[in-house]
């Protein structure tokens, strides 16, 4: 007989968890009439029952037992909401096993072990969607699953990291250091107390890592990954970037070049014009380039309770759709292909260099000349007013191999005239505007 009501269980009633059982409640006429079934919030759990919550639930439903949600044979789709790897990927386990559809929203778990639990979801013919994992409301990853599957993806960069986006907005727009900028986050509760996961960019790492795996079909080990947190960035290199027509933003940048694939997290200075750099505060964006479609940005709320609640609920409603027309366990691992990851060193960029230098004559001459014999070329110079720790030399670099740069900072390192090397910022995104 078929099945009249599609029962939901969620794990977790967070931020996210509220989010999400506040838009099942709340709407679920007009979410049963464009299903033409009946959805049900079965089960939550919590592991405090007696805590105050931003949301009314009906006390039947809640629970603080895991196998009431996960060994229920009523319930069809397992929502987790937890956060953290475990027990959160323990949970997503059994339930998979027990042939329960799962939703998550868990960046880590999917960045760290997505691939074998797809693999397991196919395994028992059971779906398993992630959408709100990455970008909160912004549809990026059904998008380059369905919509840009005719494509041949070239490049994903991405702002997708609401607390270094609004701390570099604040640096920017209101002229805050890092520290004071940081200090307003966690005001807000954009940060944590312990803001390590958003600054040092693990949280932009997470997710670069899934929209890479899905965009070049092939596994992205994240700890393959370059990565460079935000907390070096001065006010001087923000006014600088605006002297050069740039602003800094953290980017997740994944790019595929003759079959290898370039996967780094850093700050990046793109130009005024580039569509990214007007995505400030905590929005999110993600920039994707297409061999047919070309360029293409989508744009939102990349965090919070009811955006991310949003793609939460509609994996939730094309897992059901899926049930009512038999059609579950369709959608696999993206990852089809085993492409090699350039090391940083191999990557090709242009570059920002920042040093501070003795004012004496031919301190230019020196440094240019270690540049030109690692073939890096000039593109733009600023030299500023002397101070009492010398002359700040500002340096554009055309494009050029990560590795030569290095090697030419490393000999410029060794020159009595250079007091410091203070920046170095990868430029990007000029090829497009």
């Amino acid at each position: 007989m078929e099945k009249r009501t599609i029962k939901l269980g969620i794990l977790g009633l967070g931020t996210v968890g509220s989010g999400v059982a506040k838009i099942l409640l709340e709407t679920s006429k007009n979410i049963n009439q464009k299903m033409k079934k009946k959805l049900e919030l079965a089960k939550i759990l919590d592991k405090d029952l007696t805590r105050e919550r931003e949301i009314e639930v009906p006390a039947e439903i809640m629970t603080d037992k895991p196998e009431e949600v996960l060994e229920n044979p009523e319930i069809d789709i397992v929502i987790e909401l937890i956060g953290g790897v475990n027990p959160a990927k323990d949970f997503m386990i059994r339930a998979l096993k027990a042939k329960k559809h799962v939703v998550t929203a868990n960046k880590e778990v999917m960045a760290k072990y997505g691939s074998d639990l797809l693999d397991l979801a196919e395994e028992n013919g059971v779906d398993l969607y992630f959408e709100a994992s990455v970008g909160g409301g912004i549809p990026i990853i059904r998008s380059l699953k369905e919509s840009l599957t005719a494509n041949k993806v070239e490049e994903i960069m991405g702002i997708v990291n609401g607390t270094t986006n609004y701390i570099l907005t604040k640096m920017t727009q209101e002229g805050a250091d890092f520290a004071d900028a940081l200090a307003e986050a966690q005001d807000l509760g954009y940060a944590e107390a312990d803001p390590t996961a958003d600054v040092d960019g693990y949280d932009a790492a997470y997710k670069l890592s899934i929209l890479s795996a899905i965009a070049f079909g092939s596994r992205i080990d994240i700890n393959d990954i370059y990565l460079e947190g935000i907390s070096k960035v001065t006010q001087k290199d923000i006014t600088y970037a605006k002297e050069l027509n740039y602003v800094i933003k953290l980017l997740a940048i994944g790019k595929e070049v003759d079959g290898k694939i370039e996967a780094r997290v850093h700050p990046t200075m793109i130009p005024n014009n580039h569509p990214l750099a007007a995505v400030n505060d905590s929005f999110n964006a993600v920039f994707v380039k297409g061999h047919a479609v070309g360029e293409l940005m989508y744009y939102g709320r990349g965090a919070g309770s009811m955006p991310t609640g949003s793609a939460v609920v509609a994996d939730v409603i094309d897992i059901a759709r899926n049930i009512i027309n038999d059609a579950n366990g369709r959608i696999a691992c993206s990852c089809y292909e085993e492409k090699e990851l350039k090391s940083i060193n191999e990557v090709v960029s242009k570059y920002y260099l920042r040093l501070q230098v003795i004012d004496r004559p031919g301190v230019l001459a020196a440094v240019s000349g270690i540049l030109g014999n690692n073939g890096v070329s000039i593109e733009s110079m600023i030299q500023k007013s002397k101070t009492e720790n010398g002359v700040p030399l500002i340096l554009v670099a055309h494009q050029v191999n990560e590795g030569n740069i290095q090697t030419a900072l490393n000999e410029i390192d060794n020159l009595a005239e250079v007091k410091e090397i203070s920046s170095l910022i990868r430029v990007e995104g000029e090829e497009c505007y």
